[in-house]
Parts: C-alpha cells; structure tokens; sequence
C-alpha cells in the first residue's frame, strides 16, 4: 500500500513532489491563520474603544481582511483540487501493484474486486486526507503555541493557576482526556466497520453475478437473507455510532466556551481587552483543534482501520498463494524431470 507508491521509481515525482508541495501549501495555510489571529485582537480592539479609531480605520481593516481571505479560499481551492488528483495517482500506484499479483493467483479471494476497485482508493484518500490533516495539526502548534503560550501570562485557570504555559496545558489535558473517552467509547466500532464490508461484498458479489446470469443468481431468497445481514450489522453500527455522536457533540460545545470561561473574568476586571479574548479563544481553539485531531476524525481512523485490515488480510493471501503456486510450479518441474530421465 505504501511501497507501491513511495517505493516505486514510476511513482517517485508524484509521490514526492506532489507530498512536497502540499507541506508548502500547508505551512501557507498556517501562515495565513496567524495572519488572522492577529487581524481578529487588533479588529475587536477597535470596536471595543472606537472612540479612538476612525471610519477609515475601520474600512481599511476590512480590507486587509478581505485580502488575506481571498489568498485563503485560492490557496485553499488548489489545493484541494491537487489533493484529489494525489489521491488518484495513489490509487493507480496501489491497483497496478494488485493487479499482476492477482491474476497469478488461481485460487479465488474472497472480496478481491471490492479489494482492488473500492478499497485501494479509499485507503489513498483516507491516509492522504489524514496524514495532511496530521501535518496540518503539526505546523498548527508550532505557530500557535507561543501565541497561546503569551496569551495565557496572568490569568488563573482552574486546577492549574496562573502559571506560564496554563492554557496550552489546559488545551493538552483536556485533549487527551477526551482522546482516552473517545477510545473506550469507540472501541467496538472498528470490528463492525470490518463485518459490514464483508456483508456488503457478498451482496455485491451476487449482484454482479446476478448480470450475467439472473437464473442461477439474485434469487428473492437469496437477496432477501444477503440484505437482512446487511440490514442488521448496519442498525447495530448505528447504535454505536448514536452514543459516540453524543459524546463527541458534547464534548465539542463544551469545548466552545472553554476559553470565554478561563478570559472572562479577566475581562472584566479590564485586565485584558475584548481583543485579547478574540485571540485567545481563536488560538485556543486551534491549538486544541491540533491536540484532539484524532477526536474529530474518530470516524475517519476508524473506517480506515477497517480497509487496512482488509487490504492487509488480501495483500496476505497474495502473498501466501503466489508462494504456494511458485512452490508448486518447482515441485511439478522436479517431477517432469526425473520422468524424462
């Protein structure tokens, strides 16, 4: 999976120009978050003592705002569009890397169109789409945390006090406490999202089957039994899907007002300005954002847990039924042989 497209001299300019390329555009993305985390503290500043500022200020504020948004949405546009062609090159690495190896396989594996077609791809975009979300979350705190860390200087955090770094140590206890619920809670949903692919490949077998030859297969019967294992490993996701959703959305707005507890009282006994608590807010979010990665793709992690058993499992029966047909070809060679001789 990784070999076929990092390994591979074919694949070489894509694999490593186009990873290259994409950190550029990340680090230019991160750049353009503390752009505006610093645009947010001056802007609310203003409106907080606008007796100070004039109506030019204001516009001219506006502006720059609306310059370093465009600059954003560009470079957030492209590279979304060269993400997907990435993605798409890995694929193609990843099929013809199956493909030779498959067809000198006699015997027959289980599920290996859906392994080849639809897992192959989904395995590229996932790890693609995660692992720039990693480098993302990576850049993040490096520009983020000495922000966070001057922010935090003089407010009293619960259970932690005013000491230096308190929020970027509130950010990461809280982080990892919501990563170890988020574990035992989701723990079961990996193995479901296993069992329900494999229900699904076996009806989508009979359907194939069924277009060449709707007499022998896609009986009623045997649609109806392939759809109710379908319709029950489904409804049993959902169930574990339903009380992980409720945690995550809980933890989620309660992370909301988070920092407006921690900069409220600060701000009003006109210890810091509304500015500050703008900042504070957006670079604890960001930083927090960073640390729970894995909470918000919880969902993501776990399918692509699932299409790595998967393709595991398949790339394991390639690999030990290439080695017993090789074994054979040899032994039935010797054989051949010594009845010449």
């Amino acid at each position: 999976m990784i070999k076929a497209f990092f390994w591979s001299k074919k694949w070489f300019l894509w694999a490593w120009g186009g990873f290259a390329f994409l950190l550029l555009s990340l680090y230019a993305q991160v750049y353009m978050s503390v752009l505006f985390n610093k645009w947010y503290g001056r802007f609310y500043d203003m409106l907080q003592a606008v007796e100070k500022y004039s109506l030019n200020d204001f516009v001219g504020s506006l502006f720059y705002f609306t310059k370093i948004a465009m600059i954003s949405v560009v470079l957030g546009t492209f590279t979304g569009w060269f993400t997907r062609k990435y993605s798409l090159a890995w694929r193609e690495a990843i099929t013809f890397d199956y493909i030779p190896r498959w067809r000198n396989v006699q015997h027959e594996i289980e599920g290996a169109s859906q392994r080849i077609q639809e897992d192959a791809y989904r395995w590229a975009r996932i790890v693609e789409s995660l692992g720039l979300q990693v480098v993302r979350a990576v850049m993040t705190l490096v520009a983020f945390l000495p922000i966070l860390w001057y922010l935090g200087k003089g407010l009293a955090v619960p259970f932690i006090g005013s000491g230096e770094g308190n929020l970027v140590w509130t950010a990461l206890i809280i982080s990892i406490g919501g990563m170890v619920i988020s574990w035992f809670v989701g723990i079961k949903l990996p193995g479901l999202e296993y069992n329900n692919q494999k229900v699904e490949a076996a009806f989508r077998k009979e359907l194939v089957l069924g277009e060449d030859d709707k007499q022998k297969y896609c009986s009623i019967p045997t649609v109806t039994e392939l759809f109710t294992g379908i319709k029950f490993n489904y409804n049993k996701l959902f169930l574990h899907y339903g009380y992980f959703d409720l945690w995550v959305y809980a933890y989620d707005q309660f992370m909301v007002i988070v920092p407006y507890l921690i900069a409220g009282p600060a701000l009003f006994s006109t210890a810091i300005t509304l500015g500050v608590v703008v900042q504070i807010s957006n670079a604890f979010g960001k930083v927090h954002g960073s640390f729970s990665l894995f909470i918000q793709n919880w969902t993501t992690v776990t399918e692509l847990r699932s299409i790595w058993k998967r393709l595991h499992e398949f790339q394991n029966n390639l690999d030990k039924y290439n080695k017993e047909e090789a074994e054979a070809a040899v032994a039935e060679n010797m054989s051949s042989e010594k009845s010449a001789e």
